[in-house]
């Protein structure tokens, strides 16, 4: 397949990863409707939270079907595999690895079978307890690992392979055994030929969401999408519940309590600013940011400009509450993401923008507030100020609408390691040295909280702070590329590792099908 990988590389600087989001997941049971299509639309909307892979199963009743490849739901989809996925109940998923390659084999749904049929499931977030959940599919169910075997290193396909290993019961009852063993980020929307499941963790660190059609029902990892497909709003799926959807209705078991600890940085990043979380829209919360980081680092200045995208929410609360005028320096090129040709170095040292181009005549001469959601490693804020300094900035005053991130993310978030966070080893005056910035102001914790208007203990705030809600095993059993290791639990000929999924402000890449269970066909 050729064409760009699609991932959300930042701005200036191509192969400069952002803070990448795990995953998007939509799910319908809807008899009468093209139950595939509107999983398609449910995923464009959703493509922000994954841009490696894309996948569909649907299901009529008698048989599922997939298709999924590496790439956009834009390039993995066309109207024949669409027409092709057939039924009244259908799973989706957009990809971004945080445990588990870039690969065909992981991208999901993944596919199980149990002594009735099958299983597909999508994943959004990230386990913490792989390495115990592989071992113990190895302990009890060595002869049914699904696609463990066929080269799948997610933690997906270990999730997946708990649910259809026991054979003597149903996958609602082995479900409400297996979710409680759980450890970390999850937000589940799986299916077999009958019925839609879906479940959350006991934190809901990642958002999901349930709605209603006229004719059935939809969940999905934001507001956004279910606006997209014409459902209307019925409510959170709750932590720690797992739904269940068919042709009886609508019912909901608890697996474990509730210790809300929703990730802050779904406000400051990663959600759609057309989105809802917890009752609060993710545009105004970004915007209470923008005015609350004026209150506290104000500066004399005669233009305040954006990052696009990102950072355009905020920036028009900073303009609001300095008074200062908000405008566009900056032009955004949206159709050029990491491509497969890369700019030499000698290119680059010319100053070639792949994204971002400065509008000279609005910035020239002017004493500039540029605005953005975060800093990583600094790289792209080093870039960009350089960029509006030879572009005839007279002054340029960096303001991040979030505090320093200082701790990595183990809970679906792909951010750098600590060693490379530019905040973990320098203060704030020298991260602005370093980026080359007149000044640097960073949202306090108290100030990005506020903004969300959701209390501080019922939010996750771990790459700010180092304080995890859900517990971490040690080092050795974290990571990606966890169940590639050679020394990972695994039965004789078995591979794995973990997946989760959510690209973060600088990001990767993917895409699956299994002609064993019926697929449409895999697009090479």
């Amino acid at each position: 397949m050729s064409g760009g990988d699609g991932l959300l590389s930042h701005d200036l600087l191509p192969g400069e990863k952002g803070p990448q989001d795990a995953c998007g997941v939509f799910g319908v049971w809807a008899p009468g409707e093209e139950v595939a299509k509107l999983s398609y639309f449910g995923l464009y909307a959703l493509q922000h939270r994954g841009q490696e892979s894309a996948g569909i199963a649907t299901s009529d009743g008698s048989k599922i079907l997939i298709y999924k490849d590496m790439g956009l739901v834009s390039q993995v989809f066309n109207e024949n595999a669409l027409n092709s996925l057939t039924g009244h109940i259908a799973v989706g998923h957009t990809r971004y690895s945080t445990t588990g390659a870039s690969s065909w084999q992981n991208a999901q749904p993944t596919l199980g079978r149990t002594s009735s049929g099958t299983v597909a499931l999508g994943h959004n977030g990230n386990l913490t307890n792989t390495a115990e959940l592989m071992q113990l599919v190895h302990d009890r169910y060595p002869e049914h690992d699904g696609e463990l075997s066929r080269g799948n290193t997610t933690d997906t396909a270990v999730v997946t392979a708990l649910l259809t290993g026991d054979l003597d019961h149903t996958l609602e009852a082995t479900s409400l055994e297996v979710l409680p063993r759980l450890r970390g980020a999850f937000c589940l929307v799986y299916m077999d030929e009958h019925t839609l499941y879906a479940a959350r963790d006991p934190q809901g660190v990642r958002p999901l969401v349930l709605g209603r059609l006229e004719r059935g029902w939809v969940v999905a990892s934001e507001t956004a999408a279910l606006d997209i497909v014409g459902a209307s709003f019925v409510r959170e799926v709750e932590p720690g519940e797992l739904i269940a959807i068919d042709e009886n209705g609508l019912r909901s078991q608890r697996f474990a309590e509730e210790k809300r600890a929703g990730c802050v940085f779904e406000y400051v990043y990663l959600a759609r600013p057309d989105t809802t979380i917890a009752g609060r829209g993710v545009h105004e919360a970004r915007v209470e940011m923008g005015r609350q980081l004026a209150r506290e680092h104000a500066v004399e200045a005669d233009l305040v400009i954006p990052t696009p995208e990102s950072g355009t929410p905020a920036a028009i609360g900073y303009a609001q509450a300095s008074g200062i005028p908000f405008g566009q320096g900056l032009v955004k090129n949206s159709y050029v993401g990491r491509t497969f040709i890369q700019p030499s170095q000698t290119i680059r040292q010319r100053g070639i923008k792949l994204k971002l181009n400065p509008l000279k005549e609005v910035i020239k001469g002017k004493r500039l507030v540029v605005v953005d959601d975060s800093i990583v490693r600094g790289n792209t804020q080093r870039a960009l100020v350089s960029m509006l300094r030879e572009a005839g900035a007279a002054e340029v005053h960096v303001r991040i609408s979030s505090p320093p991130i200082t701790w990595p993310c183990f809970y679906g978030i792909d951010f750098a390691s600590r060693a490379e966070l530019i905040a973990t080893g320098l203060g704030v005056d020298e991260v602005r040295q370093s980026i080359g910035a007149d000044s640097l102001g960073y949202l306090s914790e108290d100030g990005m909280i506020a903004s969300t208007e959701q209390p501080r203990e019922r939010l996750c705030t771990a790459c700010f702070t180092g304080v995890y809600p859900i517990e971490l095993p040690d080092a050795h059993h974290l990571g990606k590329n966890l169940l590639e290791r050679p020394e990972a639990p695994r039965g004789e000929g078995e591979g794995a590792a973990a997946d989760g999924c959510d690209p973060g402000p600088d990001a990767e890449f993917e895409s699956v099908l299994l002609p064993s269970y019926g697929d449409p066909g895999r697009k090479e």
